[in-house]
């Protein structure tokens, strides 16, 4: 498509993808959406990014990213049939972080049919220089019917400036007040006024009462709304470059945390069947299990897995609590640990890691990203590297506690485990962990 063309959308159920070419001194770029009423959001629930990563409607979800074979793609998933009457069009942005959108090669957006994977629309953005934020296209409503239009329109105040213009309130950045001079001395006071002689008062009859007021009646102020917290747009990427970040720094040093996997499959399946004398594909699900090895400061270690039901307990030892199992790999579901920073000084070191339990005999082919989302400071995300071995166990991210801070280092190291030798020994055995394992089942 060129620019400011437009094309009717066949289906509703769509996967919009941002795609770029990556290299050496590339920056790296986000996907986002807005939904918008007459050209302004209705409130900062209708940003989808990196950090909202799902509309209250349902409607507009971020995948996240995959990196592999030279290009990065982020996705958002679109259903148009679950797009609120009122809304008349959905944005689709893309944001740089550390350069300018001229320093970003293939810059492009395409829309798929997320059912049959056909390409819908695409559009490539050519020209850039120092804009650091662009509204690639936009799903609009046209005599009841969607269409797609490529827009192409740049903004060099990056994400935080387009968002504002839209009508989000974005959290600033807190700054030092300046001092206070001392306020300056209080005149004295005047002289005392000589005091006055009042009559006695007077006793009314006994006969006459004093009139009597009714106390008036004490209505409870009405219950205020909390006021609305802006969309803070800072956040962490964790690369071979710089691979570690300190918790306390980015302002997680209590509530929760979560750690998120999610992933997408290129292609997976089992194996080979016929129908009608040809050969097709038989696909069964993928199952990855998220877990943790944990030490704690007075010396006792264990796991967190599905397996074996060691799903823990985030308000007592050891602090962590595996929240469920998924195959999907979808953000909002996913595999999640939650891990309770109230508690940190607790902690020696939490490896998290995460293993096949079925449906693949390697990683090959898997785009994974883990996210970990502190309740009180900015997301510290990755993604994995592709993976060229037999590995069915990946080692993910190592949190060590260092003089009462956590530190996080990104490992993204996978392991191919010796034959008869489980994923969990394998990783026990890179990391020294020391544990006795016994086979178990979930």
């Amino acid at each position: 498509m060129s620019k400011g063309s437009n094309t009717p959308v066949p289906t509703t159920a769509l996967r919009v993808e941002l795609g770029w070419r990556s290299g050496p001194g590339v920056p790296d770029a986000d996907a986002s959406a807005l939904l918008l009423v007459n050209g302004k959001v209705r409130s900062d629930g209708d940003f989808v990014f990196y950090n909202q990563a799902a509309h209250p409607s349902g409607a507009v979800r971020h995948e996240g990213k995959r990196d592999g074979g030279g290009r990065v793609v982020d996705t958002l998933l679109v259903d148009l049939a679950r797009v609120e009457p009122a809304i008349e069009t959905v944005v689709l942005v893309a944001s740089s972080d550390g350069g300018g959108f001229g320093q970003v090669p293939g810059l492009y957006i395409e829309v798929r049919d997320a059912a049959r994977d056909d390409v819908v629309a695409r559009f490539d953005s050519t020209g850039a220089t120092v804009e650091t934020a662009f509204v690639l296209g936009e799903f609009y409503r046209r005599q009841g019917a969607w269409k797609f239009r490529a827009v192409g329109q740049g903004y060099s105040s990056g994400l935080e400036g387009l968002a504002t213009d839209f009508g989000i309130t974005v959290d600033e950045p807190q700054h030092a007040a300046p001092p206070v001079p001392p306020a300056p001395a209080a005149p004295a006071p005047p002289p005392a006024a000589p005091p006055v002689t009042m009559p006695p008062p007077v006793t009314p009859p006994a006969h006459v009462a004093p009139p009597v007021t009714p106390p008036a009646a004490v209505q409870p102020p009405p219950p205020q709304a909390p006021p609305a917290q802006p969309v803070r747009l800072s956040k962490v990427t964790l690369t071979k470059a710089a691979p570690s970040v300190s918790l306390a720094k980015q302002g997680g040093t209590s509530g929760a945390m979560r750690v998120n996997l999610n992933w997408q499959v290129r292609k997976q399946f089992s194996g080979w069947g016929s129908k009608r004398g040809r050969a097709v594909a038989m696909h069964r699900d993928l199952d990855l299990d998220l877990c943790a090895l944990y030490e704690l400061g007075d010396g006792r270690k264990g796991v967190i897995q599905a397996l074996g039901n060691a799903f823990g307990a985030l308000h007592q030892p050891p602090y962590i609590h595996l929240d469920g199992d998924d195959r999907t790999g979808a953000v909002e579901s996913g595999e999640n640990l939650t891990i309770n920073l109230d508690h940190q000084r607790d902690f020696r070191r939490i490896l998290v890691f995460v293993t096949i339990y079925e449906g693949a005999r390697s990683f090959a082919d898997l785009h994974a990203t883990v996210t970990l989302q502190p309740q009180y400071g900015a997301p510290i995300d990755f993604s994995l590297d592709e993976c060229t071995v037999p590995s069915t166990v990946c080692a993910l991210a190592l949190i060590t506690n260092t003089g009462g801070d956590l530190m996080v280092q990104r490992e993204a190291r996978y392991l191919v485990p010796e034959r008869g030798v489980s994923p969990q020994r394998t990783i026990d055995r890179a990391y020294g962990w020391g544990m006795n394992w016994t086979p178990g089942r979930k």
